[in-house]
């Protein structure tokens, strides 16, 4: 077994070091570890506007990236430790989540936190989830890989990943928001992430005598740095690979009531509907039309509206009021 401390706490680097290591290393075990500044770490069949505070998330610098396994959102920050086990898929069970939960388990009850795995993926320390489990397969391999909530800032978590239930309609996987709540109180004092980690190191190379501490080499970094910027880091792969999904807005100003209407598919705007009791001198038709094409995403619906007369078909507003819809 490999195991490996990114040295970095980017999301899009540490995402994108999961699948370069499936090729890099197609037979051995790894064991990564990483912590992430803060981010949204999006299950890979989910709609990401769907489960993210758009606004809060802009505002907060919060990166969002899409991984490679299923399962639902999640945050990440400093006071986050996450877990990677790559193994090869022939001799594993792929839906049996509690081989790889063990060590995290083992180290934390060595340390008297009653922690426990129940359900089918989920950590939990007095009925509270602190841990939630995710896994491919591909190429072989299976990559089974956790959270482990330390020192979170929960009110960030609970801003970060609310959102309205009644804007969108799709067929995606939805999270199942449950209880959460960090390790820190249940932890010797003086305990930090990286304290906490270095422990889980240690756990593994107790219970596995072969295992080897490895750095990631320039040829790797260079590597994952390649595929981040190829995919972790666009659009395409974050917003846009998202399943179709239809999207319902409405807001009240002093111009009117204006709700709009889109079908959206792999993140374009394909159909807009707008309706409302506004008085324009032009055919909404005109803007409606103007919209198709566009990705549903706001610096690109606001690059057309900031072109459009928007008065002409709405009456007094601004171009702010009527990106809101859009959100």
């Amino acid at each position: 077994m490999l195991i490996i401390d990114s040295p970095s706490e980017d999301a899009f680097f540490n995402i994108a070091s999961e699948e370069y290591l499936l090729a890099r290393y197609p037979q051995e075990d790894i064991f990564l570890l990483y912590v992430n500044a803060p981010s949204i770490i999006v299950g890979k069949f989910q709609n990401t506007l769907a489960e993210i505070n758009l606004d809060f998330v802009r505002k907060n610098n919060i990166k969002v990236v899409r991984r490679m396994s299923g399962g639902g959102t999640v945050y990440h920050d400093l006071g986050n430790l996450n877990f990677s086990f790559h193994t090869l898929l022939g001799g594993n069970d792929f839906m049996d989540f509690s081989k790889f939960t063990e060590p995290v388990v083992r180290m934390l009850n060595d340390m008297k936190v009653p922690a426990k795995l129940e359900g089918r993926n989920d950590l939990l320390v007095d009925g509270k989830k602190f841990s939630g489990n995710a896994k491919l397969a591909r190429n072989g391999k299976m990559i089974q890989h956790g959270t482990i909530l330390f020192d979170s800032e929960m009110s960030i978590l609970t801003n970060a990943l609310k959102v309205n239930p009644l804007k969108y309609k799709d067929k995606a996987i939805k999270s199942n928001r449950a209880r959460v709540t960090n390790l820190k109180e249940y932890l010797p004092e003086g305990m930090t992430t990286k304290l906490l980690k270095q422990k889980l190191i240690s756990e593994m190379l107790k219970e596995n005598p072969g295992a080897e501490i490895r750095t990631l080499s320039e040829e790797d970094l260079e590597g994952i740095r390649k595929l981040m910027q190829e995919k972790y880091e666009t659009w395409e792969w974050n917003f846009g690979f998202s399943p179709n999904y239809n999207f319902q807005q409405a807001i009240k100003i002093p111009a009117g009531f204006i709700e709009i209407h889109l079908d959206v598919h792999k993140g374009m705007i394909e159909k807009v509907r707008i309706f409302g009791d506004f008085f324009a001198s032009k055919s909404i038709e005109e803007l409606e039309n103007r919209l198709v094409g566009v990705r549903h995403e706001p610096n690109a619906v606001e690059e057309i509206l900031r072109h459009t007369d928007l008065q002409a078909y709405f009456g007094k507003v601004t171009t702010e009021e009527i990106l809101e819809l859009f959100k």
